[in-house]
């Protein structure tokens, strides 16, 4: 995945994650989504039309979080002149912290990576995140060619949607001579045919696979050893042949063949979908191991080079649970910043009445800001120009960035002196 994809889908994953977690006390909680091609003033008067219908629920408390939440939204509408290129999707509700009575008003603002296409308004006791889900999954397409010595079936798998394309029949002879050839005559015979046959099929392939612009890669199935004759042979292209990224037994050929062939690959396909950040990780690796002084790692020495603007490619970690957090004074000015895990920053704050500042002893410290550790690392990887990979765990790779190196590395462009 591109550092441009990784970024905006992490920061998307984490909020539908955190969306995942809330619960409201009723169908207090509002999920709008906002096609591009939609008016916002269409949009405002139907939030209008939802508070009047808002009017009829019995329960006061619920009725009044509804309306609020109407009210925050349509607040939130009048930022824009028109929905954002992707469209907009705003979460809104009244999430109880802790017991009934305890509910805070929540709004979550985000413009999806790909278009949304339909207008989408419900209130309910969760947030309705299946359409940003929908996004999230992998649409690339790739290409499935299952092939033996009698058929070939070419198919596309698009996110879930398999299509199979084109079928052909070899009319290639079968293993067993007929009467009156010498065995040797008949097997160069249905040599021949078979080589004929993997022509016009790689002949097909290549006219239909390279016409699908996202085409990430192919692969190849089919039962005994002619899928390997195929694959290995010089019957795709250069460009496509550099696409295999599997081969896979089948049972069938045909569209049976397709299907079994779809149902073994998710590790194939998983593969594929970390090999840029496996790649990424890997260089930092051999950086490190071969002591070229251009991989660095550790929050404090990637802070620093980022803003040397030296950093070529930033390695984060999506599971780095940090934040960082400014503690100040109101008597003294006294500052102090810390990091901490994002799971302990609420008993630290429940726990500042009763901390003295180490300048002056009074009790007057207060939290001034709680930033993500890896929003703000991503900031400044922007700012300096460097390329952001978000590394999953669900790598070799990511998990050893994760665990020997903190989860926070990075790349340089040249040896700092």
């Amino acid at each position: 995945m591109s550092s441009s994809d990784s970024v905006p889908r992490f920061k998307i994953k984490r909020i539908l994650d955190l969306l995942a977690s809330k619960e409201g006390r009723g169908t207090e909680l509002i999920s709008l989504y906002v096609p591009p091609h939609k008016k916002i003033h269409e949009v405002m008067n139907n939030l209008r039309q939802e508070y009047g219908t808002a009017s009829n629920i019995k329960s006061r408390t619920t009725r009044k979080n509804v309306q609020d939440s109407i009210e925050r939204v349509s607040q939130r509408l009048k930022l824009f002149k028109n929905p954002p290129k992707n469209g907009l999707v705003i979460f809104c509700g009244a999430i109880p912290q802790n017991g009934i009575g305890s509910e805070k008003m929540e709004m979550y603002a985000l413009e999806p990576p790909e278009p949304i296409h339909v207008y989408f308004y419900r209130c309910d006791n969760r947030f309705h995140t299946e359409p940003l889900l929908e996004i999230m999954r992998e649409k690339e397409t790739y290409g499935i060619l299952v092939v033996d010595s009698n058929d070939s079936v070419l198919a596309t798998l698009h996110g879930r949607r398999m299509e199979v394309l084109k079928e052909y029949h070899s009319g290639v002879g079968g293993k067993h001579k007929t009467g009156g050839q010498s065995a040797r005559r008949f097997e160069r015979i249905r040599e021949q045919e078979l080589n004929e046959y993997f022509k016009r099929v790689g002949s097909h392939a290549n006219g239909i696979f390279s016409q699908i612009p996202d085409l990430r890669g192919i692969i190849i199935g089919g039962p005994g050893a002619t899928k390997y004759e195929f694959s290995e042979g010089e019957y795709l292209n250069y460009i496509l042949k550099q696409k295999i990224i599997g081969v896979v037994d089948t049972s069938y050929v045909g569209a049976n063949g397709v299907e079994e062939v779809v149902a073994k690959s998710p590790e194939i396909l998983r593969g594929v979908r970390y090999s840029d950040e496996k790649r990424a990780v890997q260089n930092f690796l051999f950086q490190i191991g071969h002591d070229t002084g251009q991989g660095v790692y550790g929050e404090t020495e990637v802070r620093k080079y980022l803003k040397l603007g030296i950093v070529d490619t930033l390695l984060l970690s999506e599971k780095v649970n940090v934040v960082h957090v400014e503690t100040k004074c109101s008597s003294c000015g006294y500052v102090e910043d810390r990091l901490m895990a994002t799971a302990e920053l609420m008993t630290y704050e429940q726990s500042m009445a009763d901390v003295r500042c180490p300048k002056c002893s009074n009790n007057t410290l207060v939290i001034e800001k709680r930033d993500d550790l890896l929003d703000e690392l991503i900031e400044l990887g922007d700012k300096a120009g460097a390329k952001i990979e978000i590394v999953s765990v669900e790598t070799e790779e990511g998990v050893m960035l994760r665990g020997s190196f903190g989860g926070i590395a990075a790349t340089l462009r040249y040896k700092p002196t």
